[in-house]
């Protein structure tokens, strides 16, 4: 029961320091760009040839509204509802006062009233700084089922990753801590200078039982 414990501590602590990496991650981008939001997907073909369907792009939120000119691709909400994000290139300024843009989409055949003007700073997100060919495909991989089957495997990840670590710190601690260092001793039957010793002890015995046994004979000798 014990084990267990530790075990669903050990996995919502991973989850936790995963979910915080993402959300300093996260932060520090909008920080960086300016944005609630600094990636977008291209959902539609308006853009082609210069963004296809599924590239990404980065937008920067620092960019000022009001330094933004003719050629400049804008990430912003639809004039109409803003229910909507879109992405399409400055066509002209048709206000000053506020100033107010026009877009076009380059694969458009000509502006569109409520989705490519009137754009005025309520609806400007930010400009495309940059574009991540196709990686937007990965999105599609997020989305249900699919994204479940990735939280489970995961989440099981980290369940096997728990349940290893027990089990080692288990078999460690049956280990029996004189067994390393036992097997570490070198007999004395394999250290030659021992030998040597014992077989020196044992010449000098066999010499002196000898020197008393020719003395015991020659004192009986006398006697006789």
């Amino acid at each position: 029961m014990l084990n267990k414990k530790l075990m669903s501590k050990g996995i919502l602590k991973d989850i936790l320091i995963v979910a915080i990496g993402v959300l300093v991650i996260w932060i520090g981008l909008q920080v960086v760009f300016g944005t609630q939001n600094p990636f977008y997907v291209v959902a539609s073909g308006s853009m082609i040839p210069v963004l296809e369907v599924y590239d990404v792009l980065i937008v920067q939120g620092h960019v000022p509204f009001d330094d933004i000119k003719v050629g400049d691709i804008i990430v912003f909400n639809r004039p109409s509802g803003h229910d909507r994000v879109i992405v399409h290139r400055v066509a002209s300024v048709i206000d000053d006062e506020p100033k107010t843009i026009r877009t076009k989409g380059d694969a458009n055949p000509a502006s569109i009233p409520g989705t490519d003007f009137p754009i005025t700073k309520e609806e400007y997100i930010g400009k495309v700084a940059y574009v991540i060919p196709q990686v937007g495909y990965v999105t599609q991989l997020l989305k249900p089922p699919i994204n479940y089957v990735i939280i489970v495997i995961v989440i099981g990840i980290m369940v096997v990753k728990q349940m290893t670590k027990k089990k080692n710190e288990k078999e460690l601690s049956l280990q029996d801590p004189f067994k390393k260092n036992d097997s570490n001793v070198e007999s004395t039957a394999n250290i030659p200078e021992l030998d040597k010793l014992e077989k020196d002890k044992a010449y000098s015995n066999h010499d002196n039982d000898s020197s008393t046994k020719a003395e015991k004979q020659e004192s009986e000798k006398d006697q006789k």
